[in-house]
């Protein structure tokens, strides 16, 4: 791939690298597949002197940073500054490999990335407890994309981004090679961390669950009814979503709830990571004038971009949507610093909205806003 856009993650990065809080501490970065960590790291490799770059797929890196020889890599890395292990989650026993990189070698920096979080954070978690900092890298976002372009092409790229998702592959190649690719990983690529690293005993029961879970997002989830619908009972439901959620597939959102005797708060929404591989699963990708399912594309994309806008900056912030049992709702609800902020997703610049007056009267500070393509970019600043 020739094209290179700049990573918002990359000031995460810079900071990895800047701040003497972050000494002694290993640097891991999540996301799926082809997500685009490897380019990310290669660039970060051409800013760092003396840095090397280890693909952890292969099986002589993975005998190399072994358990048995990681204490004997002054030949491999002592001379190096910067250490890159992609796909760490390879290596075994990799947690107790890192706390002994980084115990023998505190001066040096170690990147490690994996596309599943199970499958490296299960393993890395005690073993670097506060020796570690975390960050997630999403497909493209709203201001990777966008940046420097005019409100037309922005709208463009959004109207792009809710058939086809953002997706380094996708967004830098084009419609046309579009389905190809999003078909082909979620085929693939998508489920192969969960079939490696879980007992994953009925995979087709996964492209079911996962088919039922495209077609609801926006609406809340019940696992019971999706249960019956493929055969699983209400607890493997939940296991198959959580994993969903641990390869980057999925994530849920939970019902602000605090007066139970009004507002229901047992049903999560679940929403993609990416709107391109939603589509690819039901095979929709009609243009934005034929969809039937447009609200609920916006919605997702508003949810996701304001998650990629939070991780990148590192704000942290509670995150909610909130329904009655009289049917009034709120798409999302962001809680900072006891504050609350409400928002309403609506795709076209004439649909109103207004803060119900059951939330406004429980919750009298809040603030409320309706957020369309033509005032997305102040959502996401």
């Amino acid at each position: 791939m020739n094209k290179y856009l700049q990573r918002q993650a990359t000031k995460i990065i810079d900071s990895y690298f800047a701040d003497p809080a972050y000494h002694g501490r290993i640097l891991i970065i999540y996301g799926p597949r082809q997500i685009g960590k490897t380019t990310l790291v290669k660039k970060v490799l051409e800013t760092q002197q003396n840095g090397q770059y280890f693909n952890c797929d292969l099986l002589q890196n993975q005998e190399l940073f072994s358990y048995q020889n990681a204490h004997n890599l002054s030949q491999t890395i002592g001379q190096l500054d910067l250490i890159v292990l992609d796909e760490a989650q390879r290596i075994e026993n990799i947690g107790i490999v890192l706390k002994i990189l980084i115990d023998q070698y505190p001066d040096k920096r170690i990147i490690a990335t994996g596309s599943s979080s199970f499958a490296l954070s299960n393993r890395i978690n005690e073993p670097l407890t506060g020796r570690k900092v975390i960050m997630r890298l999403y497909p493209f976002s709203y201001g990777e994309l966008t940046q420097g372009r005019s409100f037309p092409d922005q709208q463009s790229q959004i109207e792009f981004a809710l058939r086809f998702g953002s997706y380094p592959e996708v967004t830098l190649n084009g419609e046309q090679k579009a389905q190809q690719f999003l078909t082909e990983i979620t085929s693939s690529y998508l489920y192969r961390d969960i079939f490696t690293f879980q007992d994953l005993r009925k995979p087709t029961v996964l492209t079911r669950l996962l088919q039922l879970l495209a077609f609801q997002i926006g609406s809340e989830v019940s696992y019971h009814e999706i249960g019956k619908q493929i055969g699983l009972d209400k607890k493997s439901v939940q296991r198959y979503i959580h994993l969903l959620e641990e390869a980057f597939v999925v994530f849920q959102l939970n019902a602000l709830s605090r007066n139970p005797r009004k507002e229901i708060s047992k049903k999560p929404k679940i929403y993609f990571y990416d709107l391109g591989v939603r589509n690819a699963i039901i095979q929709a990708f009609q243009p934005i004038h034929l969809r039937q399912d447009l609200g609920a594309l916006w919605e997702n994309y508003c949810l996701l971009e304001r998650l990629k806008w939070h991780n990148y900056n590192q704000s942290f912030v509670n995150q909610y949507f909130w329904r009655s049992y009289s049917q009034k709702e709120i798409d999302y609800v962001e809680e900072k610093n006891g504050q609350l902020f409400a928002f309403e997703f609506k795709w076209s610049k004439k649909s109103k909205a207004s803060m119900p007056k059951q939330f406004a009267e429980s919750y009298p500070e809040a603030q409320f806003e309706v957020i369309n393509p033509s005032n997305i970019a102040n959502f996401l600043k």
